[in-house]
């Protein structure tokens, strides 16, 4: 009788580790731990868009190979941007000494890839994260940037490249008053927009035709108010 009673404690211990929520990283609280979680989020968010982003660049941005690790990675953002949610909700905004440089650049990564009700959500806590020293600028400005440009509204910083299906290439969203981008940028400490965008994508910004191209976006969209 013994035996049997032991035996279905046994069979309910196991029940109970199979029914037992995953841990969480509301769960975690030590550096180590969130380090880990976020390294993971890391690979894969990061992988799968750099590998697309290599095939875009054989077979096209509408190519089947393309679209294949495009799947991956909206799978996995599903996943990663529960966690990082989960440690800002929790926590706030880590501190560098916790997380490290490479630890911001995954949140603020997940954070840029969401949808914008993700980004303005978390914005305030980004700026506040600016302002106590604990998050650099330029992340700032990216979702500044892609804020704007989910609105349909001129970015400010330039940092924010869109692909047109018509001409089949990918070129500046258009940006607030181009002629003083740079200072914009400089007051920051941002590198110029034509370096930025030369080493980031290998793109060659031209004033002249970025003027023109943010001119006819300003009417367009007063036009269509």
């Amino acid at each position: 009788m013994r035996s049997i009673f032991i035996i279905f404690l046994l069979i309910m211990a196991s029940c109970a580790n199979k029914n037992k929520p995953a841990e969480t990283v509301s769960d975690t609280q030590t550096s180590s731990n969130l380090i880990s979680i976020l390294d993971t989020i890391w690979q894969t968010e990061q992988t799968p868009i750099r590998l697309r982003d290599s095939l875009m660049k054989i077979y096209g941005a509408e190519s089947e190979e393309y679209n294949e690790q495009q799947l991956i990675y909206e799978k996995n953002h599903i996943v990663n941007e529960e966690k990082v949610r989960d440690i800002l909700d929790k926590y706030g905004w880590p501190d560098k000494t916790v997380i490290g440089e490479q630890g911001n650049w995954t949140i603020c990564n997940v954070i840029q890839h969401s949808d914008n009700e993700i980004r303005i959500k978390y914005l305030p806590m980004m700026r506040e994260a600016v302002k106590d020293k604990k998050l650099e600028p330029r992340f700032l400005v990216r979702a500044e940037d892609r804020i704007a440009t989910e609105r349909g509204d001129l970015q400010i910083y330039g940092g924010q490249m869109k692909y047109y299906p018509e001409t089949k290439s990918f070129n500046v969203w258009p940006v607030f008053d181009p002629i003083n981008v740079d200072k914009r940028r400089a007051e920051i400490g941002l590198e110029p927009i034509a370096k930025f965008l030369k080493e980031r994508f290998d793109f060659d910004w031209n004033l002249e035709e970025q003027i023109k191209r943010s001119e006819e976006f300003e009417m367009a969209r007063q036009k269509n108010k």
